[in-house]
């Protein structure tokens, strides 16, 4: 059993693209108009939906999308030249916010 996707809700896929894509560099699979665009995450998909089907809050979450990374120093240098704030960091991983307020880490800890 492994990760397929995991969605999160954005209020603009496009703008959510840029960060997931542009900055962190995930290649777009697929788009559903403005309403969506998902992502490849190694071997799992990120879904940038405007809305997610089922119940639950109407926005953000209190998860941590951790994605894994080979150096957290170049990643560093990265996030604070595109003007992202490191809100917390641990020995292995950084964490910041995306532009929807989903808590992000990158991370350097191998299970």
């Amino acid at each position: 059993v492994g990760i397929l996707q995991v969605a999160v809700r954005v209020q603009d896929p496009e703008a959510a693209r840029e960060f997931y894509g542009g900055l962190l560099g995930l290649p777009e699979l697929k788009r559903d108009g403005a309403r969506s665009v998902w992502l490849r995450a190694g071997d799992a998909v990120l879904m940038l939906e405007q809305n997610l089907r089922g119940k639950g809050p109407g926005e953000g979450s209190g998860h941590v999308l951790a994605l894994a990374v080979d150096d957290l120093g170049s990643w560093k240098e990265k996030l604070v030249l595109a003007g992202i704030p490191i809100e917390d960091r641990t020995e292995h991983t950084l964490l910041f916010r995306d532009p929807d307020g989903h808590r992000v880490g990158l991370s350097v800890y191998e299970l």
